[in-house]
């Protein structure tokens, strides 16, 4: 009984170690991730003015390039690109999109659109993902920077240290509010850039219909 007692003491104590050990990693990991979330809110601003979506205009010449494709015309590829090309005031990835697509039509290289478009579905995705995986670790974080100082809190408590129990809660309470505060700030830019790339997502299979001559 008293080897187990001793071994279980002893892995206690190790876990109990070891737990504090991560207190101030996970604190220097939530400070940066929340200068991160406000740099990536700098980022989703400068991203909102220079958002311009004219769907109007865009659908003018997605129709025109399925009349193109769906006639005899020979030069049907050719003229097709120019239009793709006449795009203005569209969002930065359709815009790029018609663009880089406009070039492929142009040599007659219809079978690397799919291609082109799933290089761009990936990029759209990269960028929600790094607000997402802040959304996910940093409320993580904020929990541990909770639970690891409570221990040396309840030692203080016990041992009638008020102050050594204060400024642990204190370390407990604001690192919860950071975590928070970078998760949600990630939580509400991802909500928003998801809304915003599927409809890039859908301007840009529309393109792809109108050239295979599909509504």
């Amino acid at each position: 009984m008293a080897l187990l007692s001793d071994f279980a003491s002893t892995i206690t104590y190790v876990t109990y170690i070891f737990s504090n050990s991560l207190l101030y990693p996970v604190m220097i990991l939530l400070i940066i991730l929340a200068i991160t979330s406000l740099i990536l809110a700098g980022e989703f601003v400068t991203e909102y003015t220079r958002r311009n979506r004219q769907p109007d205009e865009l659908n003018k010449v997605i129709k025109q390039v399925y009349k193109l494709m769906t006639s005899g015309n020979e030069n049907k590829l050719e003229e097709a690109s120019s239009l793709l090309r006449t795009l203005k005031y569209q969002t930065q990835y359709v815009l790029s999109f018609a663009f880089d697509v406009a070039k492929l039509t142009e040599k007659n290289e219809l079978d690397g659109i799919d291609r082109l478009a799933d290089s761009y579905e990936t990029k759209m995705m990269k960028r929600v993902e790094r607000t997402r995986l802040i959304t996910t670790v940093a409320p993580m974080l904020g929990l541990m920077a909770t639970l690891i100082p409570l221990g040396p809190a309840l030692i203080g408590l016990t041992s009638g240290n008020i102050e050594a129990l204060a400024t642990n809660l204190v370390i407990a309470f604001t690192t919860t509010v950071v975590g928070l505060f970078a998760a949600g700030i990630c939580f509400s830019l991802t909500i928003v850039r998801n809304r915003w790339y599927w409809q890039d997502s859908r301007d840009i299979d529309n393109i792809i219909n109108a050239l295979e001559g599909q509504k």
